[in-house]
């Protein structure tokens, strides 16, 4: 099941709406109109802006750690799996997309011998993301003693309760609160995709030092949510009584784990990139898969390239999934417009989510800068103040932008054909009604009084 396929689970929930809900159809009507003139005027009109206020990120940052970049699978996962053989008390693996191809059998067999080793090897996984898992795999794991979850599986299109778009899209692993994994990389081969020459284009980093205790509480929480739904509070407690071993320093990093939720992280991850974003001097590197953030972060990043700062994009150039792909496309022309940088990549299937601020700032995670990231979908991202840790990121994405993107110039922009860029208002116009309709559509924030 592929992160993108989560549109036709929202179209399902409208249609199912419009069937059974006709009574707030007056109103869902009033909210189609306003969001669709606002998303029109804004798109057409480049000169209008927002005030917006960068909330505070109130986020611990630990030192003393030691961060490492891993770039695609060919890097994360042999490392990955020698973690998992040394295990020698406790596992957490989260994961929205578990796939039975051979990285997916490899993960399970290094699981699978944790567990009989006798290391407490818990594997969640969310329901819509690995639908496509075959239960003779799950059995498999289950018959090694490997415990098994997967969240929220209950995916009717005919339910209508909003949160079964809250998916489970956090890459999370950690072992022996000794060592952690947060990325963007599912459990799946890189070459998954017919036809593909090149593979997924995607980074994760491995923690070592005391931000592990903070990653590890997050996974555990998550899990003794999931068991709860699933009623199986005895085997959590059982399974949780031996003492956690304390973290050690492992380097001289300064780095923050930020999760997205919806309870009390709600923004958290936006918040972080505003901030970053907001007290930008020199230049701007951000790299996403799906590109569709809402106005405080579009006109963060304009003002930014206005007050002199470089601004630079690079986006999913291959049409994976046509509706996001023609949505990000109309924001091109007011990106243009204030000097930013687009850059398309087109060599491989871009799945990166990643920053790089000043050369210091970096952040690595699970979270696109889209509606399901930002507003609906469970994240994580690691942000990183370390300087070389950004210069590494900084030049892997340098030599892709050199290697595999084509830049949109202007020009070229403006000299499309008017019905390619009426597809592409009125994809923009679809989702932002469909995150509208579904409740979570969020308001410009009012400037803080006297903030320059």
């Amino acid at each position: 099941m592929k992160e993108g396929h989560i549109w036709p689970v929202v179209i399902y929930d409208l249609y199912a709406y419009r069937c059974y809900r006709m009574i707030l159809f007056a109103y869902l009507s009033l909210t189609v109109f306003t969001e669709g003139a606002v998303a029109l005027r804004e798109l057409i009109d480049p000169k209008i802006t927002h005030e917006y206020e960068v909330e505070p990120a109130v986020t611990e940052i630990y030192s003393d750690n030691r961060i490492t970049l891993l770039h695609n699978g060919d890097a994360y996962f042999p490392v990955l799996e020698e973690a998992l053989d040394r295990a020698e008390h406790g596992i957490f693996l989260e994961t929205y997309i578990f796939e039975n191809d051979h990285t997916g059998r490899r993960i399970a067999e290094a699981l699978r011998r944790a567990a009989l080793r006798g290391v407490k090897t818990h594997l969640l996984i969310d329901g819509f993301g690995s639908s496509g898992l075959p239960k003779t795999m799950i059995d498999y794991l289950e018959e090694a003693g490997v415990m098994v979850l997967l969240y929220r599986p209950h995916i009717s299109p005919w339910t209508l309760r909003r949160r079964r778009l809250r998916r489970l899209h956090r890459k999370i692993v950690v072992v022996d609160l000794r060592m952690a994994f947060v990325g963007g990389m599912n459990i799946i081969d890189d070459m998954e995709i017919p036809g593909q020459d090149s593979p997924r284009y995607d980074y994760a980093v491995s923690v070592e030092g005391p931000l592990v205790k903070e990653i590890y509480a997050s996974s555990r929480r998550l899990w003794a949510r999931a068991v709860w739904s699933h009623r199986l509070r005895l085997v959590w407690n059982r399974d949780h009584q031996r003492p956690d071993p304390p973290p050690e320093s492992a380097g001289h990093m300064r780095s923050a784990f930020l999760v997205r939720d919806n309870f009390r992280h709600r923004r958290d991850i936006e918040n972080a990139y505003l901030q970053a974003i907001d007290q930008a001097q020199s230049e701007i590197i951000l790299a996403n898969a799906y590109f569709l953030p809402g106005l405080d972060f579009r006109h963060a990043l304009m003002a930014a390239a206005g007050r002199g700062v470089r601004v630079v994009l690079l986006l999913q150039g291959k049409i994976e999934y046509r509706l996001a792909h023609y949505a990000s496309r109309a924001l091109f022309g007011n990106f243009l417009d204030a000097g930013i940088e687009v850059y398309e990549y087109h060599q491989s299937i871009l799945h990166a989510k990643v920053a790089v601020i000043d050369e210091h700032w970096a952040t690595v995670g699970s979270s696109n800068l889209d509606p399901f990231s930002l507003l609906l979908a469970l994240e994580a991202n690691i942000v990183v103040d370390d300087r070389n840790f950004a210069l590494a990121l900084k030049d892997s994405l340098g030599q892709a932008i050199k290697a595999g993107a084509r830049r949109i110039s202007e020009n070229n922009w403006r000299s499309q054909p008017i019905m390619l860029r009426l597809l592409c208002w009125l994809s923009y116009g679809l989702i932002r009604f469909m995150t509208g309709i579904a409740g979570y559509a969020p308001t410009s924030r009012p400037k803080t009084p006297g903030r320059q």
